[in-house]
């Protein structure tokens, strides 16, 4: 099982609506709304890495109301 942390600024005002779309990916087990340098944290897992990198990819860096991520691969756990 490959692992990855994303953290997100989000456009001001667009956390709840983000947090929704997060919440209907594929791969994405959790999803947390937090206080800091990044207003959202989301959990992807996945069978290999390279899924994991697509849903970053391709989905999460492409929704609407994405300002910038930062990824955290998990290599132990």
């Amino acid at each position: 099982m490959s692992m990855a942390f994303v953290l997100i600024n989000a456009d001001l005002g667009s956390e709840g609506d983000l947090i929704k779309e997060l919440k209907e990916l594929e791969n994405v087990s959790e999803v947390f709304i937090v206080y800091g340098v990044y207003d959202i944290v989301a959990k992807v897992v996945a069978d290999s890495m390279d899924k994991v990198k697509e849903t970053i990819t391709w989905k999460i860096r492409h929704l609407r109301n994405v300002r910038s991520t930062l990824t955290m691969i998990v290599v132990e756990g």
